[in-house]
């Protein structure tokens, strides 16, 4: 087997081996170094016109977890046992002509300010025009929010491939998850809300039941 196709064998090794764990080892702690990893490509993954409208908080404060899992009823495995928790949230300020995204170009990717109006304009008109974005807060969002799964599928694969287990979680109340963290400092409300959660660890015991996918014939259509 070559490089390349041994590659490929790991990377397929590492989705057989991933599963939604609802319950971890709480005596096995992730390295600092093996959770930086996963971050870092939660940090590098790619987002719609490179908006990178997302932050990561990593809740290791086992008080607030508790709080969390009275309204998450998707963790209430997870919350107590997981090494690390991460809630991703999405920006709400992700606008084209937003003091967020000029920042952005101008500071983090250096474009030169004659090209930054242009890309404003264009970006505007691509998400007022193109995506309707602009005709609810909600809708700003939930664009937003979809960019987050882009980093959460990154950082759940780059953690199966060194053996490190993840649970990804929608099933909370957005309301009072959104109270929780403010009420604690972490969160502005009128620039970020709450996108989805990864719980990451390894595993109290193995999968009961076999990795079952539908068949690539029924989720692939070819057009030639």
């Amino acid at each position: 087997m070559n490089n390349i196709s041994a590659k490929k064998q790991e990377i397929i090794d590492a989705y057989m081996f991933r599963h939604a764990t609802k319950a971890f080892d709480p005596t096995k702690k992730i390295s600092e170094e093996d959770f930086d990893f996963i971050l870092e490509t939660g940090r590098l993954s790619p987002s719609s016109i490179g908006y990178e409208p997302w932050r990561f908080l990593v809740i290791q404060n086992m008080e607030i977890r508790e709080k969390l899992k009275e309204f998450s009823f998707g963790g209430q495995g997870q919350f107590p046992t997981a090494s690390h928790l991460v809630i991703l949230l999405a920006r709400k300020d992700a606008k084209a002509d937003s003091d967020y995204v000029q920042n952005l170009l101008k500071n983090v990717k250096n474009i030169p300010e004659p090209i930054v109006g242009n890309m404003t304009n264009s970006y505007k008109n691509f998400q007022e025009s193109d995506l309707k974005l602009y005709e609810s807060e909600r809708a700003l969002f939930d664009w937003a929010s979809k960019q987050t799964y882009i980093a959460l599928g990154n950082m759940l694969t780059a953690a199966a491939l060194i053996g490190i287990d993840s649970c990804p979680m929608e099933g909370f109340n957005m309301e009072k998850v959104t109270e929780i963290l403010e009420n604690e400092g972490l969160l502005n409300s009128e620039k970020f809300g709450v996108s989805v959660m990864a719980a990451f660890g390894y595993r109290s015991q193995e999968p009961e039941h076999k990795k079952s996918r539908q068949s690539r014939e029924k989720v692939v259509q070819w057009i030639d």
